[in-house]
């Protein structure tokens, strides 16, 4: 009888460590962990600030929501919080403030006001791609379930045609593009920026704050009494998104603008990386190989909205998402002001009469000014 005892926990031990071997890019039975490189991805509520979410995080539902659990206490296992501390700690359960009757500090904005003035930089979108300036060959579709199996089911590239005529030579494009070779894609590389690059960020902030789209995000927040002028709006601006901290190896290694526009490589996977312009000019110089595609968006004009798989020069990024054929205005105000509106927490937003929500996450191991947070990451969600 002890022999069958034995044997039998030998075997289960054994199909433990199979389970795991089976489910690296899974979180199955394993929200709230703990930090493990043993992964490829996370299920922890720091996974969403690093960029390393496994796909399925969100099917650990019972423990990343505040149902039935305000005020409760806390409890270092769930992977979120809802209680009057998750603020302070940056930890709150993304339907903390709508369903425990918190203040979310710093919005000021009402659910309404958020469509509203969404829909308002979605019409005043003027150098975004026009019918007929991209030609996309989306091929092989998979499923949400099936994007960490790293299949390449695209013989061909995602971008058949784009008119650079037309699109980049736009003021606010050129000054993206002029940025994007300025970074380090390795995390615990230090990023060093000589002054004509520190020039690069500013021309791009000027050319943006030129545009319909950000002058009139900037009257918005400025109703708000969040920015008393636009010179304050556009310093801030610069130090939320181009300011560095340290991400990996405790160097000056990585910033919003970079993890999100430009995309990084963190310990063996495809990090940030939410562009279309991007991902096109690594596509072209023969950098990028696209796998397939997950989600396509209901929009029939630009932006439009795609996530999907692709190997960046052997790194490898499960889900990518990002708008597509979007001016860098767009991409930029939408991010700000979700990320000044709904930090960490879900920013339900309309498009063109379409739903779409964006997910931000606040740096919280260093600040800026008087305790302002950094971007860490800002992306569109998919179903």
């Amino acid at each position: 009888m002890m022999q069958f005892v034995i044997l039998s926990l030998l075997l289960c031990s054994a199909a433990g460590n199979t389970f795991q071997i089976r489910n690296k890019d899974s979180c199955v039975g394993r929200c709230g962990d703990n930090l493990s490189h043993n992964y490829n991805c996370q299920c922890n509520s720091a996974c969403g600030r690093h960029g390393d979410c496994c796909q399925d995080y969100n099917t650990c539902n019972s423990r990343t929501s505040c149902k039935g659990r305000c005020d409760e206490k806390y409890d270092r296992n769930n992977p979120c919080h809802c209680n009057s501390k998750c603020d302070q700690y940056q930890n709150c359960c993304h339907d903390y403030y709508s369903l425990c009757g918190a203040s979310n500090p710093g919005t000021g904005f009402t659910a309404q006001e958020l469509l509203d003035v969404s829909e308002q930089i979605y019409a005043l979108d003027i150098n975004k791609a026009s019918d007929g300036d991209i030609r996309l060959n989306l091929q092989s579709p998979v499923s949400n379930s099936q994007t960490g199996a790293k299949v390449d089911l695209a013989s061909n590239r995602l971008y058949e045609y784009v008119n650079e005529a037309a699109i980049f030579s736009k003021p606010t494009f050129a000054k993206l593009i002029a940025l994007l070779d300025n970074y380090h894609r390795m995390t615990g590389t230090p990023e060093n920026f000589t002054p004509e690059q520190l020039g690069e960020q500013d021309a791009f902030i000027k050319e943006v704050m030129h545009t319909p789209i950000m002058e009139h995000l900037y009257s918005v927040l400025h109703s708000k009494k969040l920015y008393n002028s636009k010179v304050e709006f556009e310093e801030d601006l610069k130090k939320m998104w181009f300011g560095l901290y340290r991400r990996y190896n405790d160097v000056l290694d990585s910033s919003g603008f970079e993890h999100v526009f430009s995309g990084e490589v963190k310990r063996g996977k495809v990090s940030g990386f939410h562009n279309w312009v991007r991902f096109y000019l690594a596509e072209k110089n023969n950098e990028l190989n696209y796998y397939s595609y997950n989600y396509n968006g209901p929009w029939v004009n630009y932006p439009d909205v795609l996530a999907m798989q692709f190997n960046w020069n052997g790194y490898y990024k499960q889900v990518g998402s990002g708008f597509i054929g979007s001016s860098p205005e767009f991409d930029f105000a939408i991010y700000t002001l979700c990320f000044i509106a709904r930090p960490n927490t879900v920013c339900k937003l309309s498009l063109g009469g379409n739903s779409m929500n964006i997910q931000s996450y606040t740096w919280t191991k260093s600040t800026y000014g008087n305790g302002k947070k950094y971007i860490a990451s800002v992306f569109p969600l998919t179903p």
